[in-house]
């Protein structure tokens, strides 16, 4: 079985760099990560090399919602990069990350994910203002789903 550590890593990688398929094989095992497009959910296949390549896909997730990048208004979403439980606060005592009307620098942290009992931080990729929060605190997210609009400054 493969190390869910190792396997979190490879498709952050492959985001990352944007790739669309990974195969990696040695004498114990094979692992192929594939996915599709920008909002497809990646696919993990894994089979002992000697034995028959039998395939234990991973169980389908409904595609993302489509991402709203340009609305009238010209706004950008800010998506989620993987799946996990959105938090709007660094812990449940601390005051949100941010509101709708603040602005936000290149850079700066606008929300965790959990994924995985690991909490990532997700950042504003341009600066501007916060025009609207599309997901509650503890929400369950979709990988490409958009998070928050930002209207570009």
């Amino acid at each position: 079985m493969i190390d869910i550590r190792k396997l979190k890593e490879l498709v952050r990688l492959m985001v990352a760099n944007d790739l669309t398929e990974l195969d990696l094989r040695d004498e114990q095992q094979q692992v192929s990560v594939k996915r599709g497009g920008s909002n497809a959910v990646p696919v993990v296949t894994q089979a002992p090399v000697a034995a028959a390549p039998a395939s234990a896909a991973a169980p389908a997730v409904p595609a993302a919602p489509a991402s709203e990048p340009a609305t009238d208004d010209g706004l950008v979403a800010i998506e989620s990069p993987m799946v996990g439980t959105y938090y709007a606060k660094p812990s449940p005592d601390k005051p949100p990350f941010l509101s709708v009307g603040d602005s936000v620098g290149e850079g700066s942290v606008v929300c965790l994910i959990e994924a995985m009992k690991i909490f990532n931080e997700i950042k504003a990729e341009q600066s501007g203002t916060i025009a609207k929060i599309l997901v509650q605190n503890g929400d369950a997210v979709e990988f490409g789903q958009p998070l928050i609009l930002v209207k570009p400054e």
